[in-house]
């Protein structure tokens, strides 16, 4: 009886150290040099990645329209332009100018 405990144990400690490797975050592990102009265009928001955990280099993590995503190095200028432009675009009214109503 005593011996099936001990297994028993052995069993799921092992197990859990195996679930435990598993998981992993998801880091920008490098950046990417250069990005076409025409995908530029399709970014449609950014996060930033900083240095904690797993995630060894500062990051900004560039989401296109179809949900794909590429690393920038923070430090780039076409980066800080294309973070400009996103703000701009993000504080923007969806459309046109709004007309002054009087009750």
């Amino acid at each position: 009886m005593r011996f099936s405990n001990l297994f028993f144990i052995l069993f799921l400690a092992f197990l859990c150290l195996t679930l435990a490797q598993g998981a992993y975050e998801d880091c920008c592990l490098r950046y990417v040099a250069a990005v076409k102009k025409s995908t530029r265009r399709t970014v449609v928001r950014y996060k930033k990645q900083e240095v904690d955990g797993g995630c060894n280099i500062p990051a900004i993590v560039f989401i296109t329209k179809r949900g794909k995503s590429f690393c920038a190095d923070p430090k780039e200028q076409w980066v800080k332009k294309l973070m400009s432009i996103l703000n701009k675009q993000a504080g923007k009214p969806s459309k046109g100018p709004r007309k002054n109503s009087k009750a």
